[in-house]
């Protein structure tokens, strides 16, 4: 696995990719997608870094692995590709929030490569999966360069809005400098959670249009 992130990105970056837990990451990435089929494609690894460059990041959404699901997943947390019908269930309860907060109807299609060419970091916490197998590569090292991440927009950064949905999101607060940036927390926009009263109602895409708009940065067309 050659790491083809964004320039900014590795620049940002570079110690990581250094590090003995990284040099393993990389070697278990390319046995498990040279024994098994494992999403998403190579290339698209690092697409959340493609489209959202280090200094255009403005609000970070972190979710927990890519879909299993062959052809869905992408790079981009709870985004799927242009083609996929339907939504899966947490992308139509985000949706369906957005519409709730800011009247804006449902879209044609549940890419969200616009939002994070808009400055939305869409982060799974891990950033590949076996076909088929949720958390399948969890607590192999992606958890340790995801946090790195999260880290360095906290410490290099200020006026971030951070949305962290659901239990492990959350986790990650203690990694943020909430004196420096803004915090938004709810539950997870699954069934499990939305269907239980902890997502629908939390009107986080109107709350960070308002913080963006207050610190005088260019509010996200949801």
């Amino acid at each position: 696995m050659e790491v083809k992130i964004e320039d900014s990105w590795k620049e940002v970056l570079k110690e990581e990719f250094e590090k003995d837990y990284f040099v393993k990451l990389t070697r278990f990435v390319k046995e498990e997608y040279a024994r098994h089929l494992c999403l998403p494609k190579g290339k698209e690894i690092f697409n959340a870094f493609k489209f959202t460059p280090f200094d255009k990041v403005k609000v970070v959404i972190i979710g927990q692995d890519p879909y299993p699901t062959p052809g869905h997943p992408h790079g981009l947390c709870f985004s799927v590709q242009k083609e996929v019908k339907p939504f899966p269930p947490s992308l139509i309860n985000i949706f369906q929030e957005i519409q709730n907060d800011t009247c804006t109807p449902f879209p044609e299609n549940g890419n969200l490569e616009r939002w994070a060419k808009q400055g939305v970091l869409l982060l799974n916490a891990v950033l590949t999966v076996r076909a088929g197998q949720s958390r399948s590569h969890q607590g192999k090292g992606w958890e340790i360069f995801t946090n790195a991440v999260i880290k360095k927009i906290s410490e290099e950064k200020e006026n971030i809005v951070f949305l962290l949905w659901g239990g492990d999101a959350k986790k990650k607060a203690p990694l943020i400098d909430a004196k420096k940036h803004h915090i938004l927390t709810s539950g997870h926009p699954s069934p499990l959670s939305a269907n239980r009263g902890y997502w629908f109602g939390n009107k986080h895409f109107s709350k960070t249009n308002k913080i963006l708009q207050s610190a005088g940065l260019k509010e996200i067309e949801w």
